[in-house]
């Protein structure tokens, strides 16, 4: 294992005989397309709950995840991106990085945990979808939504007849849909503006004791409070593998690392500033309690907005958008989670010397997930609790802890331990996240 960064130098030196690679202290046009792929994949429908979850704890949870935010989304994903620049398998996806740095049946595990990470995710999409819909039309149209448990099944097979019958179109759909998405959040905070209200603010909200104090533990809960909701909402991890691969194709494995941390450092601190505006817009123009209400109707932040205030174009474009975000992120999901869930069918079956018709798996895979989006949205669970027992402690397994176990364990990663600092964060944030799913039963 600890040859394979000699491997890989050897190939490119070879290699550079027929191809000269680009300046890395340069910033090349494709810098540009990269960082503003990594922006748009990283603005998702996630960052529609984030200001329910960062207003409740008043001025204190604002500016804690002001400071957080970048270092949590940064390092995790540097630390993602330097598992997957030495190995070999790299174009194979994280799946194949981590078969060929810890073997097969660790291979296997990390199959089914990263499956459940993007299934869990396109459960609550499921849910936000029915009540997103339900509110547009009870509060907008001003007309009776249908019973909980059509609306949901109506929602859930068309979404998937559509994906199912027209995979190309609804992904070059949704890779259009990204840019006029960020573009509205930014319109919709700042037609906000004249409904700020800094009174609305408390100095911890929730948090804040009996007495109006705040003391460090108050901080300290606050903080593991809303860290899964800032890792669920920034999370790009399945983008990584593709963006270390191209940059390593351009500028060589030497110097992969410094160009890979520049395009990324743009990249986030465009994706923070967009997100934490849209994030303050929105807690400035509530009170804490009506974040609580919020929470209790499971509803994202714009279908709230949109019932509260009675702007015309605001009331009708919020919750519109929202349900095309949702709608985005529900179809992205589903992809992911249909192919991972149709590999670990085919290697179960060839594990056992069996092969399986494909258009059986497809039958099972499109059955069960229809199934369960239903039964769960009908359910209707708390999607904030949701991230916090199971969306978020799924990625921090594979976005923090994953990487930092592979840096210390393979060989050929050992350059990077050094950043004592660094890593000890993404360690203590995974850890914490990981944990949250034990604090949220209580």
């Amino acid at each position: 294992m600890g040859q394979t960064v000699a491997k890989v130098q050897e190939v490119e030196k070879t290699t550079e005989d027929v191809k000269q690679y680009k300046n890395p202290n340069k910033w090349h046009m494709q810098d540009t397309t990269w960082a503003m792929s990594l922006f748009g994949t990283a603005i998702g429908a996630g960052v529609l709950f984030l200001p329910i979850n960062a207003g409740a704890g008043g001025i204190l949870s604002l500016l804690l995840i002001t400071v957080l935010a970048f270092p949590v989304m940064y390092f995790s994903h540097r630390a993602m991106a330097k598992m997957i620049y030495s190995s070999e398998s790299a174009a194979g996806g994280i799946t194949a990085t981590v078969r060929e740095y810890f073997g097969k049946k660790a291979s296997t595990v990390f199959d089914i945990i990263y499956f459940f990470s993007i299934y869990a995710i396109l459960l609550m999409y499921a849910v936000s979808l029915t009540n997103t819909a339900g509110s547009f039309m009870e509060h907008q149209l001003n007309m009776q939504a249908p019973s909980r448990i059509i609306l949901s099944l109506i929602l859930v097979l068309g979404l998937i007849f559509m994906v199912n019958f027209g995979h190309d179109v609804t992904v070059k759909v949704m890779s259009w849909i990204v840019y006029p998405f960020i573009a509205a959040l930014v319109f919709l905070s700042l037609y906000l503006i004249p409904q700020w209200d800094l009174s609305n603010l408390s100095l911890a909200g929730n948090f804040a004791s009996v007495n109006g104090g705040v003391g460090f533990t108050d901080v300290l809960g606050m903080t593991w409070f809303i860290l899964p909701i800032i890792v669920f909402s920034f999370n790009h991890s399945p983008m990584i593998s593709t963006f270390v691969i191209k940059q390593r194709e351009s500028y060589g494995i030497e110097n992969v690392d410094q160009k890979c941390a520049k395009i990324q450092k743009v990249c986030y601190i465009i994706t923070i500033s967009v997100v934490l505006f849209f994030v303050f817009s929105s807690v400035l123009s509530v009170t804490t309690s009506e974040l609580e209400i919020a929470k209790e109707q499971n509803l994202p932040i714009l279908s709230f907005l949109a019932n509260k205030y009675s702007m015309p174009l605001f009331a009708y474009a919020a919750p519109i958008i929202a349900f095309i975000a949702i709608t985005k992120s529900f179809l992205g999901h589903y992809v992911g989670a249909y192919e991972g869930l149709e590999d670990i069918i085919v290697q179960a079956f060839k594990s056992r010397g069996k092969d399986i018709n494909s258009k059986r798996v497809k039958n099972i895979i499109v059955g069960f997930m229809i199934v369960t989006c239903w039964l769960v949205a009908y359910a209707n669970p708390s999607i904030l609790d949701l991230i916090d027992m199971i969306n978020a402690p799924l990625i921090a397994l594979i976005l923090f802890l994953l990487p930092m176990y592979a840096i210390y364990k393979v060989p050929a990663l050992a350059k990077y331990r050094k950043h004592y600092i660094t890593n000890a964060f993404v360690i203590i944030v995974g850890i914490l996240v990981v944990l949250s799913s034990i604090k949220a039963f209580f």
